[in-house]
């Protein structure tokens, strides 16, 4: 069980990241139900858990495919059997589509471009070595993120891949999901539908607006979501899960209580996000402190504030606490491996594969 021995929670070593089985199963199995219902095509990002048995849960739970965002990403996941992949990210120069094209070759390979320049290189790259790339139209709907800026720009963009060899014009990609993505997609749909182009996926996505995905429909028929696979406190200050719904815990030892006030982890900016939080000071929850703030991290030290805490309430020195991180995604991407636990036992140890793909 390569770094972690342990048959149960209190006796793996921290730091730690756990992942509750019992939790997480439950929200595959709600939000597939969810999209099921409303007919809504989940593609679930694996940008969060960077697991391929956990993004194999998830489309054997009915995910029609996967979406990750870099092709070192995508690598691990096809070699680990995936089949149907979305990288939502503009894919340039000679190295990585030469990547492209070997994934395409072993799997369905889809690529989001905004631009005539992206298009016509996957193009080339994909005509030499005899494969076919479907193509989505990144699409800027109010975020300022890559994407073409207008419903007239993508419809332009969408003529001129059709015209390309060796790729498929496959529909509009944006993130996230706003009212303004709706009259995007609507408006673009239009428009290319006068030269006879169809836009069968039409994708969107976001945790946070994740079960309001419905009032997209029809125009917005896909939804990507990625943090919703373990939630975190963003989550939660957004409306998208209660604490309860979280799955993913960071287990840290109390090493120093310095003052009364103060309590230092064996955990900080290596092992847990650094992001903020809009609804939440510090950088996590403490579970059985909830009044505490992690108001600092040092690279390994997590820096509390017990002045919240009544005095007959704050954890002594040799005690274990557990945080939900604000942002669960670079909080997995940070370790090794996590571990799989039920009913506080350990069930199993995944490492994250996929861990550090950044090209």
């Amino acid at each position: 069980m390569r770094g972690n021995m342990a048959t149960s929670i209190a006796e793996l070593d921290t730091p730690v990241v756990t992942i509750d089985l019992d939790v997480m199963e439950a929200t595959i199995r709600r939000w597939q139900s969810y999209c099921d219902a409303h007919g809504i095509l989940n593609r679930p990002h694996i940008k969060t858990h960077k697991v391929p048995a956990i993004a194999h849960m998830q489309v054997a739970a009915g995910a029609q495919g996967i979406a990750c965002q870099k092709l070192g990403e995508a690598e691990v996941f096809v070699a680990a059997g995936l089949k149907d992949v979305l990288i939502p990210y503009n894919i340039v120069g000679e190295q990585k589509l030469e990547r492209l094209c070997r994934l395409a070759k072993q799997a369905q390979m889809a690529v989001s471009v905004d631009s005539e320049y992206t298009a016509r290189g996957i193009s080339a790259a994909a005509h030499r070595e005899g494969v076919d790339v479907h193509l989505e139209v990144e699409c800027d709907t109010g975020t300022q993120r890559a994407g073409v800026q207008t419903p007239h720009e993508a419809a332009d963009l969408a003529r001129l891949i059709a015209r390309l060899p060796g790729v498929t014009f496959q529909g509009w990609m944006s993130y996230p999901t706003t009212p303004a993505t709706v009259d995007f997609f609507e408006a673009a749909t239009r428009l290319v539908a006068a030269d006879g182009l169809d836009a069968p996926m039409r994708s969107g996505g976001g945790t946070p607006h994740m079960w309001q995905a419905h009032q997209w429909l029809p125009v917005v028929n896909e939804h990507r979501a990625g943090t919703y696979i373990f939630y975190d406190r963003n989550s939660v200050a957004a409306g998208a899960a209660t604490w309860e719904q979280c799955a993913q815990r960071v287990w840290m030892t109390v090493v120093s209580r310095p003052t009364k006030d103060r309590a230092i982890l064996d955990g900080g900016s290596k092992t847990m996000s650094s992001d903020g939080s809009r609804e939440y000071p510090g950088f996590g929850r403490i579970v059985e402190y909830p009044e505490a703030v992690i108001h600092g991290q040092s690279e390994e030290h997590g820096h509390v504030d017990l002045s919240g805490c009544p005095p007959e309430m704050r954890p002594e020195i040799g005690e274990r606490v557990s945080v939900i991180a604000n942002h669960t995604c670079p909080t997995t991407n940070m370790h090794d491996e996590v571990v799989g636990v039920r009913g506080g036992k350990v069930e199993v140890v995944w490492p994250v594969l996929a861990r550090g793909k950044i090209r």
